[in-house]
């Protein structure tokens, strides 16, 4: 009996230990380190005007329908864009509704960028992510959408591919993944390229 409250007490002892260290010293610690090593990151890297209103996150996508805007792609978060309902549509390459919504938004690309019937069309345009938050397009995508979005606002085209390649995150580590355009920051550039022509 002796020994089997020596170990009870033992183990109550180390399980407090652990869950001090663990639940409480470890993510503090990882908190702390966070806030001072790189607080915008890990606060989310959110966007903020001048008066200090939160616009977005460089990080998720958000739906942009105007025309003198580039559209991000499709999301199937929630009825969009939702963060708190992050997920794709779960639809598998064999669907009929997956086909069918491919079609429909290959059709309003198009005709939302002026693009000829049979135009190719960027996988990234039609077809949601994963997450539904990404917040990149291809730069194949921004290119095509960069002649309405240069109509629409009256810019001259060079100027609006200029202000793509300015906001295109190459490749991480020159290695992985893909060159991609981040949306919000790209029409964030419009819309103070907007504010400065008004000046």
């Amino acid at each position: 009996m002796k020994t089997f409250l020596s170990e009870l007490k033992t183990s109550v002892l180390l399980t407090f230990v652990f869950a001090v260290l663990l639940c409480g010293a470890y993510p503090l610690a990882v908190w702390a380190g966070g806030q001072a090593l790189f607080a915008d990151k890990a606060n989310g890297s959110l966007l903020t005007d001048a008066d200090g209103t939160v616009r977005g996150s460089r990080l998720l996508a958000q739906s942009f329908t105007a025309d003198k805007y580039f559209q991000p792609r499709p999301s199937a978060a929630g009825t969009g864009y939702d963060a708190s309902a992050s997920s794709g549509t779960n639809l598998g390459p064999t669907s009929q509704k997956l086909a069918d919504t491919i079609k429909a938004n290959v059709a309003a690309y198009r005709a939302t960028n002026g693009l000829t019937p049979d135009a190719p069309v960027p996988a990234d345009a039609v077809a949601s992510s994963g997450s539904g938050l990404d917040p990149h397009i291809s730069p194949a995508n921004a290119r095509l959408q960069a002649s309405r979005v240069a109509r629409v606002r009256g810019l001259p085209l060079d100027r609006v591919t200029a202000l793509i390649a300015t906001h295109t995150d190459g490749r991480d580590l020159h290695v992985f993944g893909e060159a991609g355009v981040n949306v919000l920051m790209l029409n964030r550039a419009l819309d103070a390229e907007a504010g400065r022509a008004a000046h």
